[in-house]
């Protein structure tokens, strides 16, 4: 019985054993790998592919000759190891939006969005104003003057499908508009039914809607194709008609549109259009106020413990840095200097260190930015980019000098660097934000910047590698994506190592700012 005893107590105790080690093993953790698609280019694709890590989407445009049911991909980079659901190295069809798995320890879906821009055109002879194309339902409207017999309309250009393919009936079959006429449009194995519809307009003339800045507008309108047409325009408080050149006029059939520049600002004017001897209704519009850049001079700075502010201690801030994460391990490196670039007031010093104690810590470049530093995250930081802001800018203007170094610290990515000049980088974007950008550092969970981003409106951006010795005029013209859509938001973004946000420049990269001015005057 003892012996039979000794051999139940031993059985037990590797019974015990097994469920601990049971239990240790389902305990620890995997480890979180974030997985991404570092870089991706399809057959045919026009221009980069945009990724967004916070969104987990990849968007590209193919080229209308591109087969979407199977397209060829030829490059995609993925996180070391991960897997993928989807085997890229065969035609993948991309006729609608396609989600891919990547899996590790976790699995993370990321969404692939082609999109594929077909360039379609309706004109027909005494045409008013631009044919409305509704390519989801295959319907195609156009509108002629009010005298055009629709018995015999000429059919000028139809394009209905990609490069390469055929509408049937020929354009020349196309002439009795009294009724809607069909046509059968072929590419590859796909064929598509329109309806084509022609009408008469009350009117050859409509004045169409402008987009008013603060010293430019945007006039619309359409009229007769083939003739005289323009706008004239006056002040609220003036009957003078002032005619805008026809050299600024542009036309696109039976629409036309002009940029109106020299205009005052918060004024209200009337513009509208003509077509020969034929006037639109008068439309009224009024422009904006130029808001400039609040302490764009960066005149006024104040030190807390060793965090060194872009602001007045008493005033409200609008430009912050990443002081605070610097200064968690050493101490700030964007300061105040009086070496500005017409010997008046302070200026912004920028650079680029690493900030440790013994060997331990991260490379920080010098950077100024209008937002605020929300908090530090380990060593990382989180930001928020962008202040309020609705007016319409057309250019930046600042002062920088700059002594560039040899990258000397940099993250695996950006490794082939080392050695190379680093380059610092001065930006601005306006955007429809309904709040500021949200910026993440930490890698597992980085965030940063998106200049494609769709809520921007505006952007401009400039880089150099260049050392200067001394001061030199930078002026950014802000590239408009739309006229009509407000801004809330401005984002400025200064920086003497590019690559920054990645850990990565050159030690003793220096870039000197000073001036920040906003102007409203084309």
């Amino acid at each position: 019985m003892r012996q039979n005893s000794g051999i139940f107590r031993m059985a037990a105790f590797v019974l015990l054993l097994g469920v601990l080690y049971s239990c240790l093993s389902n305990d620890i953790p995997y480890p979180i790998v974030k997985l991404q698609i570092l870089a991706f280019e399809a057959e045919g694709q026009v221009g980069n592919a945009t990724i967004n890590n916070e969104d987990r989407t990849v968007t590209f445009e193919l080229s209308d000759t591109v087969d979407l049911k199977s397209v060829k991909i030829k490059k995609i980079e993925l996180t070391d190891k991960a897997l993928s659901s989807i085997d890229f190295s065969q035609p993948v069809d991309f006729s609608y939006n396609r989600t891919v798995t990547l899996s590790l320890y976790q699995d993370y879906v990321w969404t692939l969005k082609p999109q594929q821009n077909i360039i379609r055109k309706f004109v027909v002879e005494n045409q008013v104003g631009e044919s409305i194309i509704d390519d989801k339902n295959h319907r195609v409207v156009a509108y002629v003057s009010k005298d055009t017999d629709l018995r015999n309309i000429t059919v000028k250009e139809l394009v209905l499908g990609p490069t390469g393919s055929v509408v049937s009936p020929s354009i020349s079959m196309l002439q009795d508009f009294t009724l809607h006429k069909t046509a059968i449009v072929t590419y590859r194995d796909i064929m598509e039914e329109w309806e084509l519809y022609v009408f008469n307009t009350e009117s050859d003339v409509s004045t169409g809607k402008a987009d008013a800045w603060v010293n430019v507008a945007w006039l619309n309108g359409t009229g007769k194709d083939g003739s005289d047409n323009g706008f004239e325009y006056r002040r609220a408080d003036s009957e003078i008609w002032t005619k805008v050149d026809p050299d600024i006029v542009k036309h696109n059939g039976g629409s036309f549109s002009a940029r109106l520049t020299g205009l005052a600002a918060e004024t209200e004017y009337w513009f509208r259009a003509y077509s020969d001897d034929v006037y639109g209704q008068e439309v009224a519009f009024t422009t904006q106020k130029a808001v400039p850049l609040e302490n764009g001079n960066l005149d006024n700075w104040y030190k807390d413990g060793k965090v060194w502010n872009p602001w007045a201690e008493s005033g409200m801030p609008f430009w912050d840095s990443g002081n605070k994460g610097s200064a968690t391990l050493g101490e700030s490196n964007t300061l105040p200097t009086d070496e500005t670039w017409n010997g008046k007031g302070m200026a912004g010093r920028l650079e680029s260190k690493f900030v440790g104690i013994a060997g331990i810590g991260k490379f920080a470049a010098g950077n100024l930015f209008v937002g605020d530093f929300i908090r530090v995250d380990g060593t990382n930081g989180v930001l928020n980019f962008g202040k309020p802001y609705s007016s319409y800018p057309t250019k930046l203007r600042c002062h920088y000098k700059y002594t560039t170094a040899l990258i000397d610290n940099t993250s695996s990515e950006y490794a082939y660097l080392k050695g190379q000049p680093d380059t610092c980088s001065v930006y601005i974007a306006l955007g429809d934000w309904d709040k500021p950008v949200e910026i993440r550092t930490r890698p597992s969970n980085q965030k940063l910047f998106d200049k494609n981003d769709p809520h921007i409106i505006a952007y401009a951006e400039f880089y150099s590698g260049e050392s200067t010795s001394d001061y030199r005029e930078l002026e950014l013209t802000l590239d408009y994506r739309a006229t009509d859509r407000k801004p809330t938001y401005i984002i400025v973004v200064a920086s003497a190592s590019k690559y920054g946000d990645f850990f990565t420049g050159g030690t003793g990269a220096t870039m000197l700012v000073d001036d920040f001015e906003l102007e409203f005057d084309y």
